[in-house]
């Protein structure tokens, strides 16, 4: 028996805690949809997502969880001390959030308290930073996608005589951010770690988007010489279908940070050698997510379902299908992405469609503040609350 080991226990507590909140905040997304089309009902839709969620990670591999304890912060910056810290912040950031109905994500949120947690261990040198052959792979591939990109919409806005100057920017935008998880696929750029958390806070709400929003019209098209009840009925049971993939998905992506906590926490205890995920980890923490996502987050619900733009139903499965599919890849991938970010992107996507008045941006600008903000002001809290805390240890 160990001098850390109520520590320890304290941090398998904290763990459990932020899987919770995960469930309360996050796990609400993948139901937001098909809440707001009435697919199902409030009571339906948390019970199969509580389901699904804690399902998940046993589905998956547990690639993300060994991103979060090995591909973020160096070893001697993870501590008990720090691990748990680090936990608290981001438990602390996402109760707030989702208190006040903003849909800020988990997975960035305890990034960002790793990395101030290990910066006040150890100083900036904690950070595990790509290598500048990766980042210069980056930019090269996006100039080329972003160039690719603008070029093609400009030339298609100018022979349809619309603003060329708006396709050109919003072709190189798409251009440079599809490219990277499409060169990721064919296997000839590797990306991991924090460069790989980054770029995916702009990338899958991007993807979201233009995926929802090409899906959206192809459905319209294929379907337009049919009457919109027909459409609805066919859509209801595969928008249900989606959802309950991407809830599956989001339990082995977001549900995964907690496992990887705990693992993190065993090793940097030495109660672990390796870093070998224990299988009681895995069970607990689908538990508590589950739990989370059975006390639901209503108040990030009605905003993604209500407060982005009206979804009609054939919407929500388009919005559903292209979120699940998403997550699903990075989820293999090993790479922690923000659900939030992903089914966002694509009920932005559906609503947009129907004209950039159907979209309440002011809604949107708020959330992608929060995006924006949540790894910084995280990495902020923790490092106060790292440094309090061990000043206040060693007085006594």
């Amino acid at each position: 028996m160990t001098g850390m080991e109520p520590l320890v226990l304290f941090g398998i507590i904290l763990a459990m805690g932020l899987s919770f909140v995960n469930g309360l905040n996050d796990a609400s997304h993948s139901i937001a949809t098909v809440v707001a089309t009435k697919a199902l009902s409030p009571f339906k839709a948390v019970l199969s997502t509580a389901i699904c969620n804690m399902a998940g990670p046993f589905i998956f591999t547990t690639a993300v969880a060994a991103t979060i304890g090995t591909a973020i912060v160096n070893q001697d910056g993870l501590t008990p001390l720090s691990i748990v810290v680090a936990t608290g912040a981001a438990i602390l950031l996402v109760f707030v959030a989702t208190r006040a109905g903003i849909p800020l994500s988990s997975s960035n949120a305890l990034v960002g308290g790793l990395i101030g947690a290990g910066i006040a261990v150890m100083g900036p040198a904690a950070i595990i930073l790509p290598s500048l052959t990766t980042v210069e792979q980056v930019i090269f591939y996006g100039l080329i996608g972003g160039t690719i990109g603008g070029a093609g919409l400009g030339l298609f806005t100018a022979s349809c005589k619309e603003d060329v100057r708006l396709g050109i920017l919003l072709g190189a935008i798409c251009g440079a951010t599809l490219i990277i998880p499409i060169l990721m696929l064919a296997g000839m750029l590797k990306l991991s770690g924090l460069l790989a958390i980054v770029l995916f806070i702009f990338i899958s709400p991007i993807i979201g988007t233009v995926g929802a929003f090409s899906f959206d019209l192809l459905i319209t098209h294929l379907f337009r010489h049919s009457r919109r009840n027909r459409v609805n009925r066919v859509a209801r049971p595969l928008h249900i279908l989606a959802c309950l993939i991407q809830a599956t998905a989001h339990g082995a992506n977001d549900g995964q940070l907690a496992v990887g906590v705990i693992t993190a926490l065993l090793l940097s205890s030495g109660i672990l050698l390796t870093f070998d995920v224990p299988l009681w980890v895995i069970l607990a923490c689908a538990i508590t997510i589950g739990l989370g996502t059975c006390f639901g987050g209503w108040q990030v619900v009605d905003k993604m379902a209500k407060g982005i733009t009206k979804i009609r139903p054939y919407q929500g499965f388009c919005a559903a299908t292209v979120s699940s599919t998403l997550l699903v890849a990075v989820t293999v991938a090993g790479i922690p992405v923000s659900s939030t970010h992903a089914i966002n992107g694509t009920i932005i996507g559906v609503g947009a469609t129907r004209g950039k008045n159907a979209v309440q941006w002011r809604v949107v600008r708020e959330m992608m503040t929060a995006w924006i903000i949540t790894i910084p002001l995280a990495i902020a809290v923790a490092w106060a609350g790292y440094s309090v805390v061990s000043l206040a240890m060693a007085a006594f």
